[in-house]
C-alpha cells in the first residue's frame, strides 16, 4: 500500500482508470441491452476520458479520509491489515457509488432523481463485487509491481 504522498497519487490514478472504467463498460451494456461487444469498451473509453479525472479528485482528496474515518469506527488499528484494506474499499464504494452514479446521471441520461437512484441500485452491487473480487486485488498487484519493495526478514 502507498507509503507517500507520491506513491498514494500513483495508487488512487490506477484504481480510479481501472475501477471508472470496469463500471463504464458494465454501464453501457446495460444501455444497449446488456450485450458487451467491441462497441461497448470503445464507448467506455469515451466517457472514461470525462469519469476518470472527476474520481481521482474525489476520491484523492475528499472519499478516501472519509472512508478511512468511517472503516476505523468498526475497524481497530490491530485488526488485520487485509481486513482493515477490505473495509475501507467498501466503505469507498459506499461513498464513490452514489456520487458518481449522480454524476454520471447528470452528464450522460437525462437527469432526475428516479433515474439517479436507478443508476445507483443498478451500479451498487456491480461496484462492490469488482472492487472487492477483480479491481481492488488487481491493482494492488499492479502497485505492488511497480513499487517493490525490499523483504524484511
Amino acid at each position: 500500500m502507498p507509503k507517500n504522498k507520491f506513491e498514494d497519487v500513483i495508487f488512487t490514478a490506477v484504481m480510479a482508470i481501472v475501477m471508472v472504467y470496469g463500471m463504464i463498460v458494465y454501464n453501457v451494456a446495460l444501455n444497449t441491452g446488456g450485450t458487451v461487444s467491441g462497441f461497448t469498451f470503445l464507448a467506455a473509453v469515451h466517457e472514461l476520458v470525462f469519469m476518470a479525472p472527476i474520481a481521482f479528485v474525489l476520491e484523492f482528496f475528499f472519499v478516501s479520509k472519509l472512508a478511512g474515518m468511517l472503516a476505523f469506527k468498526i475497524m481497530k488499528p490491530t485488526d488485520r491489515p487485509q481486513f482493515i484494506t477490505y473495509a475501507i474499499s467498501i466503505c469507498i464504494c459506499c461513498i464513490m457509488c452514489p456520487v458518481m452514479s449522480l454524476i454520471a446521471t447528470v452528464l450522460f441520461k437525462e437527469p432526475s432523481f428516479g433515474t439517479w437512484i436507478r443508476t445507483w441500485a443498478m451500479n451498487f452491487p456491480m461496484a462492490i463485487c469488482y472492487q472487492m473480487f477483480y479491481c481492488g486485488p488487481f491493482v494492488r498487484l499492479i502497485f505492488r509491481l511497480i513499487f517493490r519493495r525490499g523483504e524484511e526478514k
